[in-house]
């Protein structure tokens, strides 16, 4: 089994993203996890609208401070380099259509997949599948009690910005003991399906 196409594999990644969540340049990565916690915490504390409005008010008065500072900067050394932030205003900012349609039907096309394999799940269409959907569904109950939607989202960013680079440097050892649970799950599943006759028929059928 090729644990790394499951688990984490850099080449299905955009670039940027891949250099980030394996800190390829550890002061980019340092200083967008840091930015995304910072405003993760802040929304565990504080409303959205009061972190949107702070944030939006820091920004705006580093905007200003900036600007004055170069214009008196300017004006002293007699130079004329214009406003500071003239490459970003340059900048086109519009998206492009094609761009926008292509996302939405990829957006449509991974739907359309999840409804259906909603429904094929809820419907009990494979029986072992649905056990394992109704197992998965009942330790959420659980995960549910204990953390709230904002603790699990902070808890994911961490995930993101450690386990990847933890993979890549013990890969051999991770990979080892995944191929072992993965041996052991299969297995129980195997004897599960062959003592339960829905199980079978439900093979049977996806064979036809």
């Amino acid at each position: 089994m090729d644990s790394e196409a499951i688990w984490f594999n850099p080449q299905k990644m955009h670039p940027k993203v891949e250099a980030l969540v394996y800190w390829r340049d550890p002061k980019k990565s340092g200083i967008v996890f840091g930015g995304i916690m910072v405003v993760l915490l802040s929304l565990s504390f504080f409303s959205f609208i009061s972190v949107v409005a702070n944030l939006s008010l820091l920004a705006l008065t580093a905007a200003f401070g900036f600007r004055i500072y170069k214009t008196v900067q300017q004006a002293i050394q007699k130079t004329s380099d214009g406003h500071p932030f003239k490459e970003i205003l340059e900048l086109d900012l519009t998206l492009p259509a094609e761009k926008v349609r292509s996302t939405s039907d990829l957006a449509v096309t991974h739907i359309n997949a999840v409804v259906s394999e909603l429904r094929r799940l809820f419907l009990v269409e494979d029986f072992i599948d649905s056990v394992k959907f109704g197992v998965g569904l009942w330790m959420l109950t659980y995960v549910g009690s204990w953390f709230n939607g904002m603790t699990l989202i902070i808890l994911g960013v961490v995930a993101l910005f450690t386990l990847p680079k933890v993979y890549e440097t013990n890969k051999a050892q991770i990979d080892q003991n995944i191929e072992l649970v993965a041996g052991k799950v299969n297995e129980i599943t195997a004897k599960v399906r062959a003592a339960i006759p829905i199980g079978k028929k439900a093979e049977e059928k996806k064979e036809q």
